[in-house]
């Protein structure tokens, strides 16, 4: 009954700009399930909400991520804006070798134990390693998906699984169910990335093919 109150206080109280972000960051992800370039539009300016939102909450991280998030969808625009089918792009998706994903695990967990650490010991933050990890995950993951690489759904999935726990502890309980309906996406994400990803090699291999005289 106190978490039901709590969040019931909490909707009645819910700013405005918290309800934008939400459905903005709800636009991005399902935009970028269908490789739709303006889902950067809509992650511009729902990163730039969080930026603020998570400053007040005192989730210094990421509010810092959010900066960086902002830099990346421009960066993504540029990356995706070449025209292919409609409003679809020519970049191509594609996979990390299984060393590239190790490397860049140990790189993320690395990153977490020290800012975390300097964190702790500086400032007022909570919930410094998991905020890290959520923080330096998602910078890396950004990246893929500028790049198209299949596996950036897996990494979400763990991404937001945590970062809904740490918003519902802060009282953002919109963004906390947000990233809840995230989780659901993703995986619908990941399939069809992957159903595109099957389709692109299958085409790769039979267009030399159907070119050479003699094969129909």
């Amino acid at each position: 009954m106190e978490v039901s109150a709590a969040v019931e206080q909490a909707w009645l109280a819910m700013s405005w700009w918290e309800v934008a972000a939400v459905l903005l960051g709800l636009a991005y992800l399902i935009l970028a399930m269908f490789e739709h370039i303006s889902c950067w539009y809509a992650a511009f300016f729902s990163t730039a909400i969080y930026t603020f939102l998570f400053w007040d909450v005192n989730l210094l991280m990421d509010s810092a991520l959010q900066i960086y998030y902002m830099a990346m969808a421009l960066y993504g625009w540029w990356q995706w804006q070449q025209p292919g089918d409609g409003n679809k792009t020519n970049l191509a998706i594609n996979q990390w070798r299984w060393k590239t994903h190790c490397a860049v695990i140990g790189l993320i967990v690395g990153l977490s134990l020290a800012s975390g650490y300097l964190l702790d010991k500086n400032t007022q933050a909570e919930w410094v390693y998991l905020d890290s990890f959520t923080t330096w995950g998602a910078v890396i993951t950004t990246y893929m998906v500028t790049q198209k690489v299949l596996e950036n759904w897996l990494y979400w999935l763990v991404i937001d699984a945590i970062a809904a726990y740490l918003y519902f502890d802060r009282g953002l309980y919109l963004t906390s169910l947000l990233f809840y309906l995230y989780l659901v996406i993703v995986i619908f994400g990941y399939l069809q990335w992957r159903k595109l990803y099957r389709q692109q090699k299958f085409t790769t291999a039979v267009a030399p093919m159907a070119e050479t005289p003699g094969i129909s």
